[in-house]
């Protein structure tokens, strides 16, 4: 990577998106964007530099920010309310032209066009208990939802007007209380991974390129084993009962690495990721900023920044296969929770 890059922070508990500039190594904070009520995902058109952000309140909504890239200032175009409550996970088809969401307090999931900026009412929406999070296939044709509290990914194809059509099934299981949270696919689109929240595992699925069906194959853990963490369940507090509590998951080092953080003990992990798409668990642990809930990694893999719900510090690494070297830590704001490579 040898040009600046922007990194985007979402601030949930200031209600804000921080812009750093990633030059050299080196993290620097160029503006901080408020008025963005418990904004915790967001989308990123980096062709056309809008940042499409959910946020909460009376009504929750998706609002459309134009990103200036020399300032790093986030101003709004345009609003969508969603009266059924705000989406937890943002992510975006077909070049920019639709978008997909998915509400973990509301239940429901939806699809909906993008205009010029504009996000349309919904086209499709579904209805699963605590869905958290949502990414189509890189051709735009399938989307997979996750469902945290059915222990389920729910799989649809995507029609041309962007009406999400169930497969059959309509749903593939996931481990009984193990809590799916997050889901990356591979560059090959043959395989689906998701982070359970619970158990702390990687859950690899093998998927059908043609048809877009999901099997699931197998597991490995992503917690640190030395820290006497135990299974979580819905409902429980895992500060206060030292329970596993997975939250989010990336691609790193050209597929090879699979990262995913912890938030009771703050590690961030690589699983190995074979020729053949099997799994071996983290050899070792990075303790991070406190309760990582998001963190993304550089388009070339050079770099890793991550957030801590319990910072105001979002942390630099330089990632070397498995490993990272802590290069700096950078002001942001609180509650941070969202990180995007621009």
């Amino acid at each position: 990577m040898t040009e600046p890059i922007l990194v985007l922070v979402a601030n949930a508990g200031d209600g804000s998106i921080s812009t750093f500039r990633l030059s050299g190594g080196v993290l620097e904070q160029l503006a901080v964007t408020e008025g963005l009520n418990g904004c915790s995902t967001f989308a990123v058109d980096s062709a056309r530099d809008l940042v499409f952000a959910g946020v909460k309140g009376q009504p929750a909504g998706i609002v459309t920010l134009k990103l200036d890239r020399g300032t790093g200032r986030l101003e709004q175009v345009s609003r969508l309310d969603l009266p059924g409550g705000g989406m937890n996970y943002l992510a975006l088809t077909r070049e920019g032209k639709g978008l997909l969401g998915a509400s973990y307090g509301g239940g429901y999931g939806i699809t909906a066009r993008v205009t010029e900026g504009v996000v349309g009412q919904p086209v499709s929406q579904i209805t699963f208990p605590n869905l958290h999070s949502v990414l189509p296939s890189a051709d735009g044709r399938f989307a997979y939802f996750v469902s945290l509290g059915a222990d389920l990914l729910a799989q649809y194809a995507i029609d041309d007007d962007f009406g999400l059509a169930p497969l059959e099934p309509e749903t593939v299981g996931a481990p009984e209380g193990s809590g799916p949270r997050h889901l990356v696919l591979n560059e090959a689109q043959d395989a689906v991974y998701v982070l359970t929240e619970f158990s702390g595992e990687l859950l690899r699925y093998v998927r059908d390129v043609r048809t877009g069906l999901l099997e699931l194959k197998d597991a490995a853990p992503v917690f640190d084993p030395s820290k006497g963490l135990t299974h979580s369940r819905f409902g429980a507090d895992p500060r206060a009962e030292h329970l596993i509590w997975g939250a989010d998951l990336h691609f790193g080092g050209q597929g090879r690495w699979l990262w995913a953080t912890e938030r009771t003990e703050s590690t961030l992990g690589a699983a190995s990721v074979s020729d053949n798409g099997s799994l071996a668990a983290p050899t070792g642990f990075t303790i991070t900023e406190t309760q990582p809930r998001g963190f993304a990694i550089s388009p070339d893999g050079a770099y890793l920044v991550a957030a801590g719900e319990r910072s105001t510090d979002v942390a630099l690494y330089a990632v070397d296969e498995d490993r990272l070297d802590l290069l700096q830590r950078a002001e942001t704001g609180h509650g941070a929770n969202w990180v995007r490579f621009v």
